[in-house]
């Protein structure tokens, strides 16, 4: 029996490939420690691309599964490490083929966009209802607005506004953004999966290709308002948003039940330690009108005080003023509305949500361009 050498360990571990990359891990830089002993031992360490790799299990799996079919290997000792920050970066400019990172346009100087973001602690709250009613209110009011579904797991947006089975037009080297009945442009990666129904796992490189493919590839045009339905929590698309568009302002949702409030401090602290303004709280599913006394009896099935305690919260936190924006009712139109793929303020517009909703996005209209993430164009002087 020949004893394994380096080379033959190496060849085999370039046929694992990483589960949400594609590629052989060897190319990308993730073996940093191969050797092997006169006993046949191989000692191995693999770097994860991010801490807690839910893939990672497969990865184990893979590489033992490879060394082990080497001849002569007795053993393998595998350690699984994670990249450092250096690490991510070069990888990164890897997949972009060495290529500098394309430019997204909401985060330039100039750009006249409003950029929101809508976010919650947990799911469940209505944050892609509230995004997409607000994006229609907005376009009904005059508005050109586009939505970025950016919550890559759960993407219900194009479903939402009844274009699920869509997909963009590419030219060239851009992707047109799936435009709707209502004016509303859209991008989701549910409309660049092969089917509806596969199942998306990425995490950390993938989901940042995702983001800034979606905010730079897409040819929006010139947008009044760019809306992004983030995916709930505090995780790697929060942070790839505060990287990529650090003048986006947060929109927190949350239920009123003490659960959801004490998460959804999280999500809008998230947003501040990313330097980025949150600009209110909405409070979804508030209460339900009795269907037999009438508007003036409110059934508060979830509770009470869950989005003005979030507000007061994080305006104690900041040390500036988050409001409470809405509260918006339990109403079936709304429901409905969503599941058919015609938002309540198009399908139901004099509904008490409609309003609200309405009502929403006209406080968020009249906000001016923050001044977060832009450059002010000044040249130091050395004359006084």
């Amino acid at each position: 029996m020949s004893a394994p050498t380096v080379e033959r360990l190496t060849a085999a571990l370039a046929t694992v490939h990483d589960p949400e990359i594609k590629r052989p891990i060897t190319e990308l830089g993730m073996v940093e420690h191969l050797e092997v002993d006169a006993a046949g031992v191989v000692r191995v360490t693999v770097l994860l691309t991010v801490s807690g790799c839910p893939l990672k299990d497969t990865i184990d799996r893979d590489v033992r599964a490879a060394l082990g079919g080497v001849e002569g290997v007795s053993a393998v000792e595998l350690t699984l490490g994670t990249m450092s920050d250096e690490q991510r970066s070069q990888l990164q400019t890897q997949l972009r083929g060495g290529q500098a990172p394309k430019e997204i346009p909401f985060a330039q100087p100039g750009s006249l966009t409003k950029v929101f973001a809508v976010a919650s602690g947990k799911g469940g709250v209505g944050k892609s209802s509230v995004t997409v009613n607000l994006a229609i209110a907005l376009a009904q009011a005059g508005r050109s607005v586009g939505i970025v579904d950016a919550d890559i797991y759960g993407h219900s947006v194009p479903a939402m506004l009844g274009i699920a089975d869509q997909r963009p037009t590419q030219v060239e080297s851009m992707i047109m953004p799936v435009p709707t009945v209502s004016g509303v442009s859209v991008i989701s990666i549910g409309m660049l999966k092969p089917r509806r129904d596969q199942v998306v796992a990425w995490r950390g490189p993938m989901l940042d290709r995702a983001l800034v493919q979606m905010l730079a590839d897409v040819y929006w045009g010139d947008l009044d308002v760019l809306l992004l339905d983030l995916p709930p929590g505090t995780g790697d698309m929060a942070i790839s948003l505060g990287q990529h568009l650090p003048g986006a302002e947060i929109v927190v949702v949350t239920t009123p039940q003490e659960a959801a409030a004490e998460v959804a401090e999280r999500a809008g602290t998230m947003a501040s330690m990313l330097h980025q303004r949150v600009v209110g709280v909405v409070e979804n599913m508030s209460y339900l009108v009795c269907p037999h006394c009438g508007p003036e009896h409110h059934l508060e099935l979830f509770g009470s005080g869950g989005g003005e305690r979030v507000a007061a919260t994080l305006t104690s936190r900041f040390g500036y003023d988050v409001p409470l924006l809405g509260q918006i009712p339990i109403e079936e139109s709304l429901r409905e509305g969503g599941d058919s793929g015609k938002p309540v303020v198009d399908s139901d517009p004099t509904s008490d949500a409609a309003e609200v909703l309405r009502s929403l996005a006209d406080r968020l209209d009249s906000r001016g361009r923050g001044l977060a993430g832009r450059q002010l164009g000044l040249t130091p002087s050395a004359k006084f």
